[in-house]
């Protein structure tokens, strides 16, 4: 049994979890944070990549809208390269109440979200593919962000800081003695090595999962309640800006340009189990459908990929407890030990990506009250490393790199312009990754192709490297495109159909990828 101790176990690996972790190392606590899969890989990673103006809660959430406004400021400045400043646009479709226009913009200036009318023909010009049948449009701040980098930023920034991030950690167990904790002990899940953390508090940002982390200290229930949606990436930017239609919250009113795709979203439905998320065929047909309201001609264009990600909504008494559309997006930290007699841990629940950083600020406020120290909060004062420049991403970034290098570094994967020294450097640093680990930095496989062509390469040159062997070789690429085929079945119409069909020949017929060399043991989760 390996055996550490630290002032502070995070325990969580999405956005939150990264930023406390940052958050707590910045204020000179001795931590480690714990994910049980890779950073990034649960809601953090399964969301539409919206970076919230706060337009979109002025008339339901308040609070919130005042708080994304607020944060939509603070990342654009201190995490300038995983964010893309596109604006953005609420309209108001030809079936749409316009007399809710004139509540949103009464909202926004209550709430101190950045908010302008504009003519239908403004709007027309700017997106052309717009339904020219709108009747209003209101431009905000909206952005795009990549929630990876968000997530890799703020976990390298507290690595800086001296911080320790163990992903593939699953929680097992957590130690209290005297109504205090005192310990988490977790399972690498790539050794299969025990781990034995000692630690004087542990702070739970587990997100959907934070009701099974609290009962392992043996705390009562926590109501964090599960809001599933689910979403679709077209296969191109339809928009360049986000588009929002100008009512309240409803499904598939939002459509967002991330990197090189335009992403629809999202339903929004109670579940028990946040690790079982269908890709339902009839929300599928409903978020096309919705499309068509904002674009027309949007079903003509082609559905790339499908998942489906969990909303760590705190029940609101307000409403019914399977109504998670209209629960409150707002954070909220539970403190074990006026609600279990438990001290030494805190949950927090609510809250978006958005507010991410406000999040940690708030939990780790929270902690240093409880231990009687006061170290103030510096994370919206300090840039991400890498961000120094306050340069915001654009989408032809990679495009300008490759115009350097081209000559020299072979490109693997054309849709999204990786080179094969950006693979390569990363295999070398990760050698335990999995294809699926380097694609969430990389965006490998995450193309028009979904894998079809670049996996094959990314394969060879990995076996050519030297890092890992046929056998696992050919697993990384098998459990690759297994995930790759979760979000491709239940949008298999049309075009999708025919690119499917020509990576199923490629590896089928031309690989025989089913009875290449298997490993011993299963590469990863």
């Amino acid at each position: 049994m390996r055996k550490l101790a630290v002032d502070v176990v995070v325990i969580g690996g999405g956005s939150t979890g990264a930023g406390v972790v940052r958050d707590v190392a910045m204020r000179g606590y001795s931590t480690v944070l714990v994910e049980r899969a890779d950073l990034g890989q649960g809601t953090t990673g399964r969301f539409h990549g919206l970076l919230h103006s706060g337009g979109r809660y002025v008339v339901s959430d308040p609070l919130s809208a005042t708080e994304c406004a607020q944060e939509n400021a603070i990342l654009t400045r201190i995490q300038s390269q995983a964010i893309e400043t596109t604006g953005g646009y609420f309209v108001t479709g030809p079936d749409d109440d316009p007399a809710f226009a004139d509540k949103f913009l009464e909202g926004a200036k209550a709430t101190g979200v950045p908010a302008r009318e504009i003519s239908v023909a403004e709007a027309l010009r700017n997106e052309p593919r717009l339904n020219r049948r709108i009747l209003r449009a209101i431009e905000v701040e909206d952005g795009t962000v990549d929630g990876w980098q968000l997530v890799w930023g703020a976990a390298n920034s507290a690595k800086a800081y001296g911080a320790q991030v163990l992903t593939y950690h699953r929680v097992t167990k957590i130690d209290t003695a005297d109504g205090q904790v005192t310990a988490v002990h977790c399972t690498d899940l790539k050794s299969g090595e025990d781990v034995l953390i000692e630690c004087g508090f542990v702070l739970n940002c587990a997100g959907p999962w934070a009701g099974q982390i609290a009962a392992m200290a043996g705390a009562h229930p926590v109501d964090v309640i599960p809001g599933r949606g689910i979403m679709i990436a077209m296969n191109h930017r339809l928009v360049n800006r986000v588009v929002n239609r100008c009512i309240y919250p409803a499904d598939g009113d939002i459509l967002v340009p991330v990197h090189t795709v335009s992403i629809i979203g999202t339903t929004d439905v109670k579940v028990d189990d946040p690790d079982d998320l269908a890709i339902e065929h009839a929300e599928v047909q409903q978020m096309l459908d919705a499309g068509e309201v904002l674009i027309p001609g949007f079903r003509s264009s082609r559905a790339l990929h499908a998942w489906a990600g969990a909303r760590p909504l705190i029940k609101d008494s307000r409403v019914s407890s399977s109504d998670t559309r209209h629960m409150s997006r707002g954070m909220a930290v539970i403190d074990h030990t006026t609600r279990d007699g438990l001290d030494g841990m805190l949950t927090i629940g609510g809250g978006k990506l958005t507010t991410y950083r406000l999040m940690a600020e708030h939990i780790v406020d929270a902690m240093c009250e409880k231990l009687g120290e006061k170290r103030p909060c510096r994370t919206a004062d300090e840039a991400i490393p890498g961000s120094e420049s306050g340069k915001n991403y654009v989408v032809t970034h990679r495009l300008e790199e490759r115009e350097h290098d081209r000559l020299d570094d072979q490109i693997i994967c054309e849709c999204e312009l990786m080179s094969r020294r950006m693979f390569t450097d990363a295999l070398a640093s990760q050698p335990k990754g999995t294809f699926d680990d380097l694609r969430r930095q990389l965006r490998l496989g995450m193309g028009p192709c979904q894998g079809g062509f670049c996996s094959m390469r990314a394969t060879g040159i990995a076996l050519e490297s030297g890092h890992i062997d046929i056998e696992r070789a050919t697993g990384l690429l098998r459990l690759f495109l297994k995930n790759r085929w979760i979000g491709l079945w239940p949008i298999l119409y049309g075009d999708q159909v025919r690119q499917t069909a020509l990576d199923n020949w490629i590896f089928q017929g031309t690989l025989d990828v089913e009875h290449l060399p298997q490993p011993e043991s299963e590469v990863a989760l």
